[in-house]
């Protein structure tokens, strides 16, 4: 199968936001960036509906949409905003849920309190 590249406003290096393979889309991490203003959020309810706010709309140029997303990985600074993510998650996401995985990692690009990735499937 060919790859296909989705291209969205605001990738910052040298990858595709996305690329899709047959019924796949695989997403690259997306971190709390506004993309028109450039500026990063940092208060973490606020940075993770950020980040999926912009997964919402890499999503969306592809056809896709959070109900198609069957796999998360989210990556965040300090587990202890373990919490605050779910609640946002929780909100984000129905039944059935897509599978996680959750890490603390020590640093992410430009000092974000988290990053998440997803894998969607039509």
């Amino acid at each position: 199968m060919a790859k296909e590249a989705i291209v969205t406003p605001g990738a910052i290096g040298p990858y595709s936001p996305a690329i899709r393979i047959g019924s796949a889309l695989y997403l690259s991490g997306q971190i709390p960036l506004d993309q028109t203003s450039g500026k990063v959020e940092t208060e973490i309810a606020a940075a993770v509906t950020l980040v999926f706010d912009n997964i919402k709309n890499i999503l969306s140029a592809a056809g896709f949409t959070m109900n198609d997303v069957v796999k998360t990985t989210v990556y965040l600074k300090d587990m202890g905003s373990f919490q605050a993510m779910n609640d946002v998650y929780a909100r984000t996401f129905s039944a059935p849920y897509p599978a996680r995985t959750t890490v603390e990692v020590s640093r992410l690009p430009k000092d974000v309190p988290v990053e998440i990735e997803v894998i969607a499937q039509r």
